[in-house]
């Protein structure tokens, strides 16, 4: 069985603070009891008939106070419509109230005018600050208490108050019933304020979700696409080698088994979110593989260190996808990857004079087959504040350009080591491999996979 306590902790913050808010405005009903009702059951006197009656009319506008109050912020939340007739309603009860209470108080014991316009008024500051809650604008708001002022004045003249009593009565509704007023405006902001909020939160937390499974998609695809191409053009190369008995078909097909565990561990470190692509394995590895292929493939500019970490993997991830697409579409003789640092910016350009396939991803990264390798490549480059350019050049090749600023317009320069031993060991086995299929390969499989 669950306690007042723990009620209180299952609810989210924007449900403390709506409870917190409806509840301060429930009170005032109970405020306004005692600080009419009560003193105006004094005043008329205990034994008389009329002090139940003054009661009980104080006690009615009290909850009908409170029932607008909560209809109102029902209303901001949207919940139900906009409470309009319940709020004429309240008017109408504040107006009637307030003079019952008037000409009671004025045949009390007492029947002292400051202590019957005292009571006038708080019935009225109530009523104009509940009312308040049901509407939206400066302009409503200033018209609502401005009305209820004018209207005390006007009500507190006809019913004999001297001049000066009914201009203190109007006064005394206009500041204490605007400063009620512009309690329930700020308190529905602050609500609202609080709900944004909680919705802004969980809107951050699904967009992050969101942005995971596209990262994992296209690291996925970054990954795999070259990889599994290399694979099925050095299978097909060692199948052709095999039906000649030719002992490289061994070594061809011992480099497709290390390429898949290769492949595997990139995997893992996809799944993990550690995956970053070294530029410098890159080119090395883009020279030997098209190389492989009887592509003659030329790197200018190889030298990286200086560039920053994160211009090195998004460059990187633009080899991988050139060098992949090259090898799936067209039939190119060769290749050309120069890297350089000009004008404050780094700029890779990945060129081949193959023709494109069918299917092949056109300007926009998208394929026939649903890929998306240039438009992945577009948003991990504009992370860095790079820019992505892909298209035929001459009828007979096609270019693609990456362009990342340095310096005060992006990521700036680093200083340090570029590529590292890892990434000249992985260069010197991409090229070993390219070298010892070289002269098959161009026979073989002619301007790189299908």
């Amino acid at each position: 069985m669950r306690g007042p306590g723990t009620w209180w902790r299952v609810k989210s913050t924007p449900a403390k603070v709506e409870t917190y808010t409806r509840w301060s405005f429930h009170m005032f009903a109970v405020i306004e009891l005692l600080a009419a009702g009560l003193p105006a059951f004094a005043e008329v006197g205990p034994g008389r008939p009329g002090s139940w009656l003054l009661l009980f009319l104080v006690g009615a506008h009290a909850a009908t106070c409170a029932v607008t109050a909560s209809r109102a912020l029902d209303w901001t939340r949207g919940r139900r419509a906009q409470p309009v007739r319940l709020m004429w309603v309240l008017t109408a009860v504040t107006a009637v109230v307030a003079v019952l209470t008037f000409v009671i108080a004025d045949h009390a014991v007492t029947g002292d005018v400051a202590d019957n316009a005292g009571i006038f008024g708080i019935v009225a500051i109530f009523g104009v600050g509940n009312v308040t809650l049901g509407v939206r604008g400066r302009k409503q708001v200033l018209a609502i208490v401005g009305g209820f002022a004018v209207g005390s004045a006007l009500l507190a003249l006809l019913l004999g108050s001297p001049g000066p009593a009914a201009l203190i009565t109007s006064a005394v509704v206009l500041i204490s019933g605007g400063a009620l007023a512009f309690t329930a405006v700020f308190s529905v902001w602050l609500l609202d304020a609080v709900y944004e909020l909680a919705d802004a939160r969980e809107t951050r937390a699904r967009l992050a979700v969101a942005e995971e499974r596209l990262r994992f998609g296209r690291d996925l695809h970054d990954v795999i696409g070259r990889n599994l191409a290399v694979i099925a053009l050095k299978s097909e190369l060692a199948v052709q080698l095999a039906r000649r008995e030719r002992p490289e078909a061994v070594e061809q097909m011992i480099e497709v088994q290390r390429i898949a565990q290769e492949s595997q561990r990139e995997v893992r470190e996809v799944v993990r979110g550690y995956r970053e692509a070294d530029l410098g394995v890159e080119l090395a590895g883009a020279q030997g593989v098209l190389a492989a292929a009887g592509i003659d493939c030329s790197v200018d500019g190889a030298e990286v260190a200086g560039l920053p970490g994160e211009v090195q993997s998004a460059l990187a991830w633009v080899v991988r996808e050139g060098t992949t697409n090259v090898l799936r579409h067209g039939n190119a003789a060769h290749c050309a990857v120069v890297l350089k640092v000009t004008e404050g910016q780094a700029v890779l350009t990945v060129e081949n004079d193959g023709i494109r396939a069918a299917g092949a991803p056109d300007d926009t990264g998208r394929s026939a087959g649903g890929g998306s390798g240039l438009a992945g490549l577009r948003e991990r480059l504009a992370v860095v504040n790079g820019t992505l350019e892909a298209g035929p050049v001459g009828g007979e090749a096609f270019r693609v350009v990456a362009r990342v600023p340095l310096g005060s317009g992006g990521p700036g320069i680093a200083t340090g080591a570029g590529a590292g031993a890892g990434a000249e060991a992985e260069a010197r086995a991409a090229s070993a491999s390219g070298s010892a299929a070289r002269g098959s390969a161009a026979s073989v499989v002619p301007g790189g996979a299908t």
